[in-house]
């Protein structure tokens, strides 16, 4: 069973919410770091928004994918990796790509782990991973998880 039907709908209705957090610019008082990804619909070629919790590592937005390589964000950058991002009051255009190396991914897991340990593992469990601790069943997790490095095209993003 894939991590997308594990999840009651409501679920993914309730990520909606950064977003019109960030309209009426409110994105960054709640939670964790939040990014507005704009992709173009693979289908219909209309701009397609995006609530992602976010890393910033050396220059680079990392971000994970909680319905994995099901999520349309995915899909969309998958067919045109030319995005726009919107990380606070900022918003740049930015290359998406998704990383299939699971050695970078497990290096992306530690590092949040490490960042969020109790979210992290939070979301660990509800994908069926028991122990983050153990490295195997860490190795054998990154090889299921969807990880995005987007990267801004434009030299006005100062961070």
């Amino acid at each position: 069973m894939s991590r997308a039907e594990r999840l009651p709908h409501w679920v993914y209705r309730l990520f909606n919410v950064p977003t019109r957090l960030y309209r009426f610019g409110f994105g960054q008082k709640v939670g964790p770091p939040i990014l507005i990804l704009t992709t173009t619909g693979r289908i219909s070629g209309l701009p397609r928004q995006t609530p992602l919790q976010y890393e910033l590592i050396d220059g680079v937005y990392y971000a994970g994918s909680m319905r994995g390589d099901k999520a349309d964000w995915y899909r969309n950058i998958l067919a045109d990796p030319r995005v726009m991002l919107k990380v606070g009051q900022r918003q740049f255009p930015a290359l998406a790509e998704a990383i299939d190396d699971s050695e970078q991914v497990l290096s992306f897991l530690i590092y949040r782990l490490q960042r969020s340990p109790r979210m992290i593992t939070a979301i660990m469990r509800a994908d069926g991973l028991q122990d983050a601790a153990d490295e195997a069943a860490l190795r054998n997790y990154a090889k299921s998880t969807t990880v995005v490095a987007i990267r801004p095209s434009s030299m006005d993003n100062p961070e």
